[in-house]
């Protein structure tokens, strides 16, 4: 494990379908994209799939030479259509609790927008001590060595590389895309059922009892 490690250490987040369901919200947000541009997209099956960058995502329904105005255009509908139907998983709230009553830094480290996971940050009432968007899979491990992660808790199989780019504990919650099955198997250290259970895995946590990675 990383070297700075502490009893209270920085826990870091990701966001779309760990701390929140953001999938009504998004669903919203894909079907006014399409109604303005007159594409077809399927806001159902987007919403299956969420974690990878929005790029990633336009690429199934625009023209590559399309996707950069598209998804400027989405994140300009996001905060009309996709923040107020955005609700916090179960457990959201209390996991960035634990960590920060324990002196510990709680931070969110997402692929999405930044100025609009701050929003559901904010309207959702959450206060995490940071939010760094716009990275994903191995380049959210560069912001989790940044703030001295050893904690880093994800949905996606995305999420565990990221985890393990930074050397930190990488924690799973199959409440997203990939299952508990494809989580371990991606290589996380602890899959938990959702984030109700993390703050009882937390109390128990202690960093330098982990064992280094080979």
């Amino acid at each position: 494990m990383a070297s700075t490690c502490t009893s209270a250490p920085t826990v870091g987040f990701d966001l779309d379908m760990t701390l929140v369901d953001s999938r009504p919200g998004i669903h919203a947000c894909w079907v006014e994209l399409s109604e303005r541009t007159g594409t077809y997209v399927d806001a159902d099956l987007v919403v299956t799939r969420l974690g990878p960058p929005l790029q990633e995502e336009m690429a199934h329904w625009f023209p590559a030479e399309r996707v950069p105005a598209m998804a400027d255009l989405y994140r300009e509908l996001y905060p009309t259509y996709a923040i107020s139907g955005t609700r916090a998983m179960p457990g959201a709230r209390e996991a960035i609790r634990a960590v920060q009553a324990a002196g510990g830094r709680a931070i969110v480290v997402t692929a999405k927008w930044e100025p609009n996971a701050k929003l559901h940050m904010e309207h959702l009432g959450m206060e995490p001590d940071a939010v760094i968007g716009n990275l994903w899979a191995e380049g959210k491990g560069e912001a989790l060595r940044e703030h001295a992660a050893s904690v880093y808790v994800g949905d996606h199989v995305g999420d565990v590389r990221g985890a393990r780019i930074a050397e930190a504990l990488s924690v799973a919650v199959p409440t997203g895309p990939c299952s508990a099955e494809e989580l371990t198997e991606a290589g996380a250290d602890v899959v938990l059922g959702d984030l109700t259970e993390f703050p009882g895995w937390f109390s128990d946590y202690r960093p330098d009892s982990v064992p280094a990675r080979a």
